[in-house]
Order: structure tokens, then sequence, then C-alpha cells
């Protein structure tokens, strides 16, 4: 019975009297007996049909070897793991949060990890009348050969849809046009032989509060307006169509409402025009730009001048960057002025031999967390980048024809924790001021010519390093009891992967030496002059 019905009953069952204080004091009864009443649910704080769907959903999931439903049990569902009720205790579901958070979604098969959850989606998750955030990603939760189901499209209170990593095939139900209250949807998935599909987005245009989408790895290979379909959700921060299989990016949109965006991840798609003609760069509010993996061509466009707030651009790979196009030896080339990229802090150019840096203002310099230029074919020595990149914490210029020694200047990067100069010509011997990056986790200077002893004010500092690739120069090293002395004779190092094969390294194994890797999973020594026995570490 409800509050008010309670209150009706008992004044019509009750002689009141007309004393204005004896009623006052009735009326306060009242509230606070029907408040109490209110606030707790005859089932503990859930609701019986809310408990019952769970249970039902729970049913369908026929592998939880990890026992992530264990807690699904007793009558008051709103305590069980992924459950969140109103925090009126009403027991009505509000969330419900599966995600598989232990997978490496990107390289184990959702189906074949030991934390996913398997079965099917259940329809009962219906009865969660209230349901506004649902998580079930990184989950295999869809039968082989079988879709999404479109029921999910009639759980018209969700304002977050994650099914993100589930394996599905066919098409993605347009159904899902009606979560007209929608703001967070991601339907990607890492496996682009998924057959995952869509043949008409138009149901997009019903989500008007939709700010992240992602269909990474949908094939959209059928859509040639898909711009214009985004363009007429202004709401949208977010959208990430990776891999998608879309043809081109060059469809003209007179007026740009999409003036809230901010990530746009368009990599690995089948562009093969001119980049100067692309749609995104009048969306200058863009923070984070991801074109990677493709075939443009031609000369920037000069709205890129106007991005003053991109923070991460990725322009690598370029599959054309092995063809001559139109006589031009690099498919990309940069003209204008940048001076208002202040912002940038991730800059990817890898495999496409664009020389911007020479047009970026001191600002950018200064700010530059990242900076990716490997396989550009570089000729010429590396520059002394005292004074710049004062930030830098990842610097890759590996595999390209850069000659010369390594300037001891790099050891002034104090906050660098990947430096790569792997792949390239350099010579002369590595510089003492490379111990002196404290912060290093990765360090790369295999396949050069480097040469001369490595002494142990090279390692003095590199209390952070993971992973060592020397592998494939001329260093003498003498394998004794005084070699990575800073680490102590015994002590054991973080180093995972350590790689000095194709060196001059001479002496015997001692013991201490498998000690102190004694964490490391990956060891190669190989085609040098030592002796002594391996071990099992």
């Amino acid at each position: 019975m409800h509050q008010p019905q309670l209150v009706a009953l008992l004044f019509s069952t009750m002689h009141v009297t007309t004393n204005p204080p004896h009623l006052l004091l009735l009326t306060i009864l009242l509230l606070t007996t029907c408040g109490a009443l209110g606030q707790q649910h005859p089932d503990g704080g859930c609701v019986p049909a809310e408990r019952a769907a769970l249970l039902s959903f729970k049913k369908g999931i026929t592998v939880d070897i990890a026992n992530r439903l264990a807690s699904w049990h007793g009558r008051d569902c709103c305590k069980w793991t992924g459950v969140r009720c109103s925090s009126n205790e009403t027991g009505r579901v509000l969330e419900l949060r599966l995600r598989n958070e232990k997978t490496d979604l990107h390289r184990v098969p959702v189906c074949e990890d030991d934390n996913a959850l398997s079965g099917e989606i259940s329809s009962s998750l219906l009865h969660l009348e209230q349901l506004e955030h649902m998580d079930l990603s990184g989950n295999c939760l869809v039968e082989y050969g079988k879709n999404i189901p479109s029921f999910l499209g009639s759980m018209k209170n969700l304002r977050y849809l994650n099914l993100s990593f589930i394996p599905s095939f066919g098409e993605v139900p347009p159904q899902l046009g009606n979560l007209s209250r929608l703001q967070y949807l991601d339907l990607g998935f890492n496996d682009p032989y998924s057959m995952k599909y869509s043949s008409d987005i138009n149901w997009l245009k019903n989500l008007h509060s939709l700010q992240h989408l992602s269909m990474r790895h949908v094939n959209l290979s059928q859509i040639s307006d898909w711009p214009q379909i985004l363009n007429g959700i202004p709401s949208l921060r977010v959208i990430d169509f990776r891999d998608c299989s879309l043809e081109s990016a060059n469809q003209s949109l007179p007026h740009m409402n999409l003036t809230k965006l901010q990530k746009l991840d368009l990599s690995s798609n089948n562009f093969d025009h001119e980049i100067s003609y692309c749609w995104f760069w009048k969306a200058t509010s863009l923070k984070y730009l991801d074109i990677s993996v493709h075939r443009f061509f031609g000369e920037f466009h000069d709205a890129l001048e106007n991005m003053s707030s991109l923070q991460v651009l990725d322009l690598s790979y370029s599959l054309h960057s092995r063809l001559l196009m139109k006589g031009l030896q690099n498919n990309l080339v940069m003209k204008g002025n940048y001076n208002n990229l202040c912002s940038l802090e991730i800059l990817d150019l890898s495999d496409n031999g664009i020389k911007l840096m020479e047009r970026l203002p001191q600002c950018t310099w200064d700010n530059l967390l990242e900076l990716h230029l490997r396989d550009n074919n570089f000729t010429g020595t590396l520059p002394n980048l005292t004074g710049n990149f004062t930030n830098l914490i990842i610097l890759d210029l590996s595999a390209n024809n850069l000659i010369g020694s390594i300037p001891p200047e790099l050891g002034y990067l104090s906050s660098l924790t990947a430096l790569h100069l792997g792949n390239n010509h350099l010579n002369g011997t590595i510089p003492n001021k490379i111990g002196a990056l404290t912060n290093l986790t990765s360090l790369d200077l295999s396949n050069n010519n480097l040469n001369g002893i490595i002494t142990e004010e090279h390692f003095a500092g590199l209390i952070s390093l993971k992973k060592l690739n020397l592998a494939s120069n001329n260093l003498k090293v003498v394998v004794g009891a005084h070699w990575f002395p800073p680490f102590r004779l015994q002590q054991q190092l973080e180093i995972t992967e350590l790689d000095l094969s194709s060196n001059a390294l001479i002496d015997k194994i001692p013991n201490w030496f498998w000690q102190t890797f004694s964490l490391a999973t990956d060891i190669d020594i190989s085609n040098n002059q030592l002796s002594g026995a391996c071990r099992q570490i």
C-alpha cells in the first residue's frame, strides 16, 4: 500500500480530535511511521521482479570460471557484484556493470579468456525498467554466428550501453535507435573478421543526446553519407570509426554542427584521396585526431592551423609510403604556418616521411610528451635536443637512416620513459649521460654501429629500466662482478626483456647474472664470446 493511501486509511478509521495540539502530534506520528515504512522494502531493498530478472540472466550464463557471479544469491540483489540500485532504497536496479576487466581484449580472444562470462543476454533484462547503465563488454555473450539481440532497443531508460568486444555477427540492430536517452554507445570489437556490419546508420539520428559513439571494426562500407549522419548529432564528443572499411572522408559539410567533438578516430580505413578535402578539418574543437594507416596524399589543409585545441595527432603509417605518387617521394606535403598548435602533446608521424618538425613553434616543442618519427627515412645526425622537448616522455626515431654519434645531451631529457634509436646507422660509444635518465623504462639502441666498452656510468641511474635492447652492435662488455655495478651484486632487477645478442661480450657468465635478471622472461645473449652454463630463471 502506498503512503498516501495508508494516511487516508488511518484518518478514516480513527477519531481525530479537533484540538490542534493533538492533531499536530498525530500528524507527526503518522508521517514518521509512514516514512519509515516507505524506506523499508519488504524484500530487503530489492524489487522481487527485478531480482528474478537478474537470476534469469544468471541462468543464461553457462560459463563463469572466475566465479564473478558468486555473490548472486539471497534476497537483496542490490548487494550483488555489478549491481547498483537507487539510493532512495526503493530497490530499483539502475546499473549492471559486468565488464571483463582482466583480459587483454586486444590480444586474447574473448571466448578463450577465463575471466569472461559465456552464455547469452537474456531478455529477462527487459524487466529492469529503470536500468540506466549496462556494461557487458569483454564477455562471450552472443552465440557464435548470431547477432546482438534486438530487444535491447526496448530498454528505453538506458543512458549508457557498452557491448564492446562481444563477438557477434550480422547487422547491427537498428532498434538501438529507440534508445533516445542514450549518451554512450560502444559496439566496437577488436576482430575484423567478426562479420559485424551496418548498411544503414540513419537510426543514429534518433539518439539526440549521444556523446560517445564507437563502432570500431563494424563494416560500414555500404554507407557513403556517414559524415552527414554524424553531423546531425551535435552532442557528439567522441567518434570511433576505426577500421570500418569506409571508402572516403571527402564529403561536403556546408555547416559543421559537431562543435563539441573532441576525439575522432578514423584510422585503418580505405581513404584514398587528397587529404585536403576531408570534412574533419572543420572540426576545430578536436583534441584527438587519429587518421593513421591511411592512403592520403597531397597538401595538408590550412585548417590544421586553426586546431588550437589539438593535443594528439596521429598520421602514422602511410600505405602509399613506398610508392611514388604524382612524382612526389613523400605523399603528404606540409605547408602553412602551425603556430597555433601549442596544445600538441602527442605527435605520431611514423612511416610517413613528413618533415613537420621544422614548422612547429617553440611552444609545441616545450609541451610535447610523445614524439614518434620511426621509419621515415630521415638522414643526417641526431640534433642536440637540449632546451627543447623538456617534457618529453617518449622519443622514437628508430628505423631511419641517422648517422653519427648519440648526443650526450639526451641525458638531460629527464622525463624520458622510452628512448628508441634502434635500426639506424649510429656509431661511436654510448654516452655516459644516458645513465642519468632515472625514469627510463625502455631503451632500444639495437642494430646500429655502436662500439666501445660499456661501463657502470652508462646504467648508474637506470633504476626503472624494464626493457633493454643493445643487440647487433659491436659493444665490448666484460661480464664480471663489476658489470651493472649500480644494481649491486645479488640485487634483483625489474628488467623483463634483455637483448645483448650479436655483440662482442666476452668472459664467463657468473652466477650473479642469472640471479640479478631472475625476473626477466626474455633474455637473449646469443652470438657473443661468452662461456659458462645457461640456467633456468
